[in-house]
């Protein structure tokens, strides 16, 4: 386990820092369409943003930053008695709304309405039958909303999280989550790991093919995507130049082995 995994504060900063350089500026970037430029979505005061699976909410601020209304949605009781302390030493009071609950006992009317943003970065990997929470999802965006979504795809090195382990061994030994389930567990108990949350993201980990085949069939068009050779992440956590995984790469059931992160820009058709 890296050492960033247990000083959280260090965590809610990179969170911070890696969504006000690359997560903004991709929903708002702009892309050229019958030769004109036009801006994908423009953030500006006041706009609406809910991130599902906020953690401690380090993602949030740079939108808080910007003038946005902002809610959070967390599952683990933990992270959220963290993002409280967190914040509690920021003026975002009255522009933030943190909610310690599954999101499937909330509705879009429990939130104060709609959202023009709506974001999972790093989560959809952890959230048991994609299929329904991408219908589900739908209600908390407005009519011209977008939904952005980023997590590493399954097969990836570390798709299985396994940067957590407090072994130092398996916390660095890349593709050894894809093995058999029972394989894999006892590799993890002979390291001294407890299995448990590991095997969970076994069960729940999301692949390329798949996730496209569940926004085809849930009716949302791409507004971008961009798959990541080496995660743009990588760069605040590991001095890494973030690298985008060339188009002929991108080849079906290939691709999960070797890009770490993909973007998608999504909105209702």
């Amino acid at each position: 386990m890296q050492h960033r995994h247990l000083d959280r504060q260090q965590y809610f900063d990179e969170q911070r820092l890696g969504t006000e350089k690359f997560i903004l500026p991709y929903i708002g970037s702009q892309q050229t369409t019958n030769n004109k430029q036009q801006t994908i979505y423009l953030l500006k005061r006041g706009t609406r943003v809910l991130e599902i699976g906020c953690g401690e909410g380090g993602n949030l601020l740079p939108f808080l930053e910007l003038g946005c209304e902002c809610c959070g949605v967390e599952l683990s009781d933990t992270s959220f008695k963290r993002s409280q302390i967190f914040y509690d030493k920021l003026p975002y009071e009255k522009h933030l709304h943190l909610y310690n609950d599954d999101i499937y006992n909330l509705t879009c009317q429990d939130l104060g309405g709609t959202f023009d943003i709506v974001f999972l970065r790093d989560v959809l990997e952890h959230i048991p039958k994609q299929e329904i929470f991408m219908q589900y999802v739908k209600q908390f965006l407005a009519s011209d909303g977008v939904l952005f979504i980023a997590f590493p795809p399954w097969r990836m090195p570390l798709g299985g999280h396994q940067q957590v382990c407090r072994n130092k061994f398996l916390c660095k030994l890349p593709y050894f989550h894809i093995l058999p389930k029972n394989i894999y567990e006892k590799i993890l108990k002979i390291g001294g790991e407890d299995p448990k949350g590991l095997l969970q993201i076994k069960e729940t980990g999301i692949s390329i093919n798949r996730f496209k085949k569940i926004i085809r069939k849930e009716n949302y068009e791409v507004i971008k995507k961009t798959h990541w050779f080496i995660n743009p992440n990588y760069q605040v956590k590991f001095g890494l130049t973030p690298r985008k995984l060339p188009k002929v790469f991108q080849i079906t059931w290939l691709q999960d082995f070797y890009t770490t992160a993909v973007y998608y820009l999504l909105k209702i058709k």
